[in-house]
């Protein structure tokens, strides 16, 4: 079965961000061990199933307990799948992964369902509760966490992971705004940021990069990917294949360091006498891998979708 026949298993009329490209990357060998790491609503995982033979087992995990309810469906229909509820931070903490694994996918970021639920509180388009949890049993919601943090805290945390350069003077409007009435809606956050941030010629929405800076830091996602990666590594069989999807440039940089780090011998140091050996972990496999031109147009998500793998060095 080719990969374009794969598809047909996929929901009809959408398929995952770099479906083709994943499924290549990943080389699945019908007896192999699989762990997609961030399962959303199973468009890549059932690809990857439906390369696998009877032996073949597929190990699923996401932090959202709505992609969970929907990956035990799957789980119940199909014995070759297991799963496992939190972060693939922790999939060095699961007893069925510590087994060795032939591929691990990371598709990082926010999934279309989170974005498209209003209630979820990811998207500034639909007016919900300013929640931005992936994990909704766990943690503080962004409201909780805007009506504690200092001044200092929230500017520093809209630059450093929204890389907003008016991260001081949208930090100092939410202080002023939250003494007057708290802070509890995506409609009104918005609305605020803009208020004192003029569009201007952009196209681009003044909330965009405060919205994403405030769901990376409650979602620890950044965190998460640098332990995630490690621990992917660590539980990886020689020649097993790493695959990372990933959105923006701070989730792609840390991939592409993280790769480079464990592929390539640093630069050597004059003034250290002895050279330190360097013996790699991995080997790149191609640089980024992009969709195609048709691939977005018909999904614009896959306009800025950056895919980078590599396969572990055998011992």
């Amino acid at each position: 079965m080719t990969v374009g026949d794969h598809a047909a298993h996929v929901a009809a009329g959408h398929l995952p961000v770099l479906y083709t490209q994943v499924l290549d990357a990943l080389a699945v060998k019908p007896d192999g061990r699989y762990l997609d790491g961030t399962f959303g609503r199973g468009g890549h995982a059932k690809g990857v199933l439906a390369q696998l033979g009877p032996q073949g087992r597929l190990l699923v995990m996401d932090k959202d307990p709505d992609a969970i309810a929907v990956a035990q469906a799957l789980c119940a229909a199909d014995s070759r799948v297991s799963l496992f509820h939190g972060s693939f931070a922790d999939m060095d903490q699961w007893d069925e992964a510590r087994e060795g694994l032939d591929g691990v996918l990371l598709d990082l970021g926010v999934s279309s369902p989170q974005l498209d639920v209003a209630e979820r509180g990811f998207s500034f388009g639909k007016d919900g509760p300013l929640d931005m949890r992936m994990d909704t049993t766990r943690g503080d919601s962004a409201a909780q966490w805007l009506a504690r943090a200092d001044e200092k805290e929230i500017a520093d945390v809209l630059y450093t992971y929204g890389e907003e350069r008016q991260s001081r003077k949208i930090a100092r409007a939410i202080v002023a705004e939250r003494t007057r009435q708290p802070l509890e809606r995506t409609a009104q956050l918005a609305s605020l940021i803009a208020s004192v941030m003029p569009r201007g010629d952009s196209k681009i929405h003044p909330a965009t990069r405060s919205f994403q800076a405030i769901r990376i830091f409650i979602n620890r996602e950044l965190e998460d990917l640098q332990q995630g990666l490690r621990a992917a590594v660590a539980l990886l069989r020689p020649q097993g294949r790493l695959a990372v999807i990933s959105f923006h440039s701070l989730e792609d940089r840390i991939t592409k360091q993280f790769m480079a780090s464990l592929s390539k011998a640093p630069p050597t140091d004059r003034r250290v006498p002895v050279a330190v050996e360097f013996t790699p972990t991995l080997q790149l496999l191609g640089g980024a891998r992009k969709g195609t031109a048709e691939e977005i147009a018909s999904n614009p998500r896959a306009r800025s979708a950056v895919l980078r793998v590599a396969q572990k060095v055998a011992a």
